[in-house]
């Protein structure tokens, strides 16, 4: 699995080599290097074996996925966030850490974070969720090597989510919170394999993804921006066209050919104003009304980011795809996840704006 949206990311991860030594060499000079006591040692999804401190308070999450995940296992240790939320996403949060810091990201598109800042960030280790790959791995070893700050990578595959909740849990010192997280992601991955395995192939939805305004941005068969919609069973329409990162450009000629019976949008925009639209007019989905806003608070249950907030998108695609199907009532099911997950309850008004796709 890739990290979110990371077109061009790996291009930018090669000038690290540079910055990393040359930051290094100005930490040494100011006497800043970290130099945590290292008292255990733990074995990454890498297969690295790093040597953390045996009491593990504050993490520094290296990019969007990872941040999701650390929320979710022990909100209490965060220190920042990649992104500060915005307000319309922080009653979906634990008020002890919606007005924490936004201090950037190490990884991915648009990498913001200075190893300066992050030393002075005092993490005690810094975690990563996504690809486990050369590139991180070598990335990983250079932070750790001029920071002196313990560097863990989490394989971040969408299938594997279970068991990088429990590994996190258990680096943190929470093993029976990643237990009853994983145990859920568990029965939400075995309810959907239920449901799909009672639809004929050729009754399953044809799906396109629509992002952005114009709803013209998609994710090609395979990426990890449609990897949900696929996880559901459904054929996701756009195959054949040149990508970069995953995300591909549609022409209007070319979905009225792929013809998908049903579009989930991440754009309240395009939502909006699609049905009048000239050029969507004859594709099934519009004419139909088969058209969907994926809900985004406080994180998108699509790809936005790729991480443990997409166990909910499972639930949601379901009853959405599947509605004769899909077993049990979606509202307490998404009251329960976020209760669960977020530490956050919903009332009935919360809950609507959820699911009516607010803040998308």
């Amino acid at each position: 699995m890739a990290r979110e949206d990371e077109s061009g990311s790996v291009e930018r991860l090669m000038e690290w080599p540079r910055r990393l030594f040359a930051a290094g060499a100005v930490l040494a000079t100011l006497g800043l290097l970290a130099t945590p006591a290292l008292t255990r040692s733990v074995t990454d999804s890498a297969g690295r074996t790093v040597e953390v401190p045996d009491t593990i308070s504050r993490v520094f999450a290296a990019g969007p996925p990872a941040s999701t995940l650390l929320y979710a296992v022990a909100p209490e240790k965060m220190i920042g966030w990649v992104r500060a939320p915005r307000e319309a996403e922080k009653p979906y949060l634990l008020r002890a850490v919606r007005d924490l810091p936004e201090l950037g990201r190490l990884t991915g598109r648009g990498d913001t974070l200075n190893l300066e800042r992050l030393v002075a960030a005092k993490p005690d280790i810094v975690i990563d969720f996504g690809t486990i790959s050369d590139t991180y791995r070598s990335l990983a070893d250079r932070v750790q090597a001029q920071t002196g700050i313990p560097y863990l990578l989490i394989d971040g595959r969408f299938e594997n989510t279970p068991t990088a909740l429990r590994l996190l849990a258990d680096m943190l010192g929470v093993k029976n919170r990643g237990e009853t997280l994983a145990s859920a992601a568990e029965n939400i991955f075995r309810e959907v394999d239920t449901v799909i395995a009672a639809v004929p192939a050729e009754k399953r939805p044809r799906v396109y993804l629509a992002r952005g305004p114009e709803g013209l941005e998609s994710g090609s068969r395979g990426s990890i921006n449609t990897e949900i919609i696929e996880r559901v069973g459904a054929v996701n329409v756009v195959e054949g066209l040149r990508k970069k990162g995953g995300l591909v450009n549609v022409s209007a000629e070319q979905l009225i050919a792929f013809a998908p019976d049903t579009i989930i949008t991440l754009d309240r925009s395009f939502f909006d104003a699609v049905a009048g639209k000239p050029p969507w007019q004859p594709v099934p989905a519009v004419k139909d009304s088969r058209v969907f806003l994926a809900p985004s608070l406080p994180f998108g249950v699509i790809d936005a980011p790729p991480s443990v907030n997409r166990l909910i998108g499972l639930t949601w695609l379901l009853h959405t795809l599947y509605p004769d199907k899909a077993p049990g009532d979606l509202k307490p099911q998404v009251r329960d996840f976020y209760e669960l997950f977020y530490q956050v309850e919903l009332d009935d008004a919360a809950l609507a704006r959820v699911l009516d796709g607010a803040g998308g």
